[in-house]
Parts: structure tokens; C-alpha cells; sequence
């Protein structure tokens, strides 16, 4: 009866369920049963009548993992007042700072052992990120002669994956150090094409979050 009244309700309580498993279990060793015996007395039917499969709950957290992040993105690509360099910077910046991370890091789930829900994160920041995003920020960018580059698709699908997954301490589960040396030799590539968007708030930031990672793992 539940999903009936308050469909979008039932849809929330499974996904704040589902992502919370998977976070803490993984993905591979989260099972439907599992979803079900936290749903507070919800059956197995009120899961599929709104998902299918527990491929189709991955991509709805994921998703939804990332519509915050998107929105923010959007609000910054369409800002006036900020050349394209600017506004990468400011990207940085308020996506590190986002309290959400904290949450995540405390929480410290092992991607790198987690590949279905590292893959869908994966594929989210490639094809909605860096395209819809990134790209137009950079060819701004080119326009007002901030950025310099002649392959704004590679340099904004290089920005995110360098970004979100190789200086991800979660992923590969880096130390503060490790941490501090990745962000230093981003810093230095993103220089090499002109960008000078990272600074020392952004590296003690990052520090912090692998910190924490590495407190709760």
C-alpha cells in the first residue's frame, strides 16, 4: 500500500538503503535480500515494482550520486562573471568542499575492490561530466584566451578522469602523502596548459579527505 500512496517515498527509502550497502559492502556482495531486510517491513514486490534489477538501483544511486554534482557544475558553467579558467577553478574548489564528501570518506568505501559501482561512477563522469560540463567551460575558455589547448574533448575527459579518479584516495587508497604527490603533479600538468586553478586551500583539502579515508577504512 505504501508505494502506492507514496511512491516517490518507497523510491527514496530503497536508494538511501542501496547506496548505504553498497558504500559499506560493496556492490558485489550487497544482495536484494539485503536491501529488503532494511527496508523496514517493505516487500521484495515494492523493490520491483519501481526497479527491475539491482544493475537498475546501481544506476539510480549513481544517478543520484551525482545530480548535486551536476547541478552545481551547471550553475557554474552558465555564470557570467567568470572567464573559462576561473570557472574551472571555481569547480574545484566547490566540488572538494561539497560536506557530502565528508560523508563519503567517513563512510570510506573500498572502490578499487567495489568495480560495478567504480564503473558506473566511471561512466557517469564521462559521459555527462566532462562533455556537458567541462567541454563548454574549456571552449569558453579558448574563446576569452584563458585555456590554450587544441583538443578541448581529450583536455576536459583528461581533467575529469585525473581528477575524480586517479586523485581519488578512495580508489586507490592513498595516503596523505601519496595524496600531496598526486595533486602536486596535476597541479604541474594543469600549468603546462596554461591553468593555474589549484591552490594550497585545495591541497589541504584533499589531504584531509584521504585522512579521513584512511581513519574509517
Amino acid at each position: 500500500m505504501a508505494r502506492n500512496k507514496h511512491p516517490e517515498e518507497t523510491v527514496n527509502l530503497i536508494l538511501d538503503v542501496a547506496y548505504r550497502l553498497f558504500m559499506e559492502k560493496g556492490y558485489e556482495r550487497t544482495s536484494i535480500q539485503d536491501i529488503i531486510n532494511n527496508l523496514g517491513g517493505l516487500s521484495k514486490g515494492a523493490i520491483y515494482h519501481h526497479f527491475k534489477s539491482k544493475d537498475e538501483i546501481l544506476v539510480a544511486v549513481t544517478d543520484r550520486m551525482t545530480a548535486q554534482s551536476n547541478q552545481m557544475l551547471s550553475a557554474i558553467k552558465d555564470r557570467t562573471d567568470l572567464n573559462g579558467q576561473e570557472k574551472l577553478k571555481k569547480i574545484f574548489k566547490d566540488s572538494i568542499q561539497r560536506p557530502v564528501q565528508d560523508e563519503i570518506f567517513t563512510v570510506a568505501p573500498d572502490l578499487h575492490n567495489n568495480p560495478r559501482l567504480l564503473f558506473s561512477i566511471l561512466r557517469e563522469t564521462m559521459d555527462e561530466a566532462a562533455p556537458n560540463y567541462i567541454l563548454p567551460i574549456i571552449e569558453q575558455g579558448i574563446a576569452d584566451g584563458s585555456i590554450k589547448t587544441d583538443y578541448p574533448g581529450a583536455l576536459a575527459e583528461l581533467i575529469m578522469l585525473t581528477a575524480n579518479i586517479w586523485m581519488n584516495p578512495m580508489i586507490f587508497d592513498n595516503t596523505p602523502e601519496e595524496a600531496y604527490q598526486k595533486f602536486m603533479i596535476f597541479g604541474q600538468m594543469m600549468k603546462g596548459f596554461g591553468l593555474d586553478i589549484l591552490d594550497d586551500e585545495l591541497l589541504e583539502r584533499l589531504q584531509e579527505l584521504a585522512e579521513l579515508y584512511q581513519q574509517n577504512k
